[in-house]
């Protein structure tokens, strides 16, 4: 966990939705070793890069994290750069976010902004999952596992539950589902073929379950829990010896979009809780640990409310909805 006051269910998540993408694109995450570059020489950190690359930090998400189902809009594969001068994707403004728009994590996914097309029935709208020819239906739990994928040494593996109105479990989703409940996990290890030497290791859950997928539902309804975690070591590019950890969680409570054809609509109630928090060490030196949190609050209007905590420092912003961007007081 981030801190102590986090959700417990972020201790034990159960898995969720994701596409199992090709996870080629992980091994551009690995210069994430690069963070240790914040250092001058072993001894002697540089405080300006240090800041530069704890920022980069929390302009992306943890390396695969996109193959869970959470709020953050990172791909996965957006390098933890940290090099001297904060170079690499994600730089942008005094907290490293401007490239997602304010928002930490590679930005806000485009869902919990509205305008997108939110048709009805299960194959239209956000939050919606898609099985392939590996999915197996066992009636006998009413779940539907996917087969697991590995590339690069990472692990996904899938597993959802359909259900109708009635409450009956499905072997595949159609015009009368109703709910769906969607889990993965992402874990396993990848090594640096980038030019340094860094082992990077990740354990992601998730599970998400949506309401309001039939064809005649009027209202989207979604709740979930996310979380993750980055381990790396080794020897960057600058020679630095270095750990870092990044610890992310994401929490959507009683999220309700109405669902308007052709799109426009936006969430009207509920909350999304996105935390990070990164700790950094090069060898010999001493640990850096710098947390975020914002909290989105829809309350019905055109406008949600963005409280963000930085290192306990709280600042109350605002976000226009639909796809608009966040406005902080200066």
């Amino acid at each position: 966990m981030v801190d102590a006051d986090w959700p417990a269910e972020h201790e034990e998540l159960s898995m969720l939705h994701a596409r199992a993408r090709t996870m080629s694109a992980v091994a551009g995450a690995l210069t994430v070793a690069g963070l240790a570059a914040c250092t001058q020489d072993v001894n002697s950190p540089d405080a300006a890069s240090l800041s530069a690359a704890m920022a980069s930090a929390f302009s992306s998400a943890p390396a695969a994290f996109n193959e869970v189902s959470s709020s953050f809009a990172g791909d996965g594969s957006v390098a933890f750069a940290g090099e001297r001068g904060g170079h690499g994707p994600g730089r942008g403004g005094p907290d490293g976010t401007d490239r997602g728009g304010g928002f930490m994590g590679g930005g806000l996914g485009g869902a919990f902004f509205g305008g997108i097309d939110s048709g009805r029935g299960h194959e239209r709208g956000p939050f919606r999952s898609g099985l392939d020819a590996t999915c197996v239906f066992a009636a006998s739990t009413g779940d539907v596992t996917c087969g697991s994928t590995t590339r690069n040494g990472l692990t996904v593996t899938r597993v959802y539950t359909f259900r109708n109105a009635a409450g009956t479990a499905q072997p595949r989703p159609d015009s009368t589902t109703n709910t769906e409940r969607s889990r993965i996990t992402v874990s396993g290890t990848f090594t640096s073929t980038r030019g340094d030497s860094v082992s990077t290791t990740v354990q992601h859950t998730s599970d998400r379950t949506v309401t309001g997928l039939a064809f005649n539902a009027t209202l989207r309804t979604v709740n979930g829990t996310a979380s993750g975690t980055e381990r790396s070591s080794g020897i960057n590019r600058d020679g630095v010896r270095f750990t870092s950890v990044r610890v992310s969680a994401d929490t959507t409570q009683g999220l309700v979009i109405p669902i308007v054809a052709g799109g426009g609509g936006h969430p009207t109630a509920g909350t999304v809780r996105r935390e990070m928090k990164v700790t950094v060490t090069p060898a010999g030196g001493t640990p850096t640990t710098t947390t975020r949190r914002e909290v989105i609050t829809y309350n019905g209007t055109a406008t949600a409310t963005v409280v963000k905590t930085v290192n306990g420092t709280v600042t109350t912003c605002t976000l226009p909805l639909p796809r608009g961007r966040m406005v902080c007081p200066a």
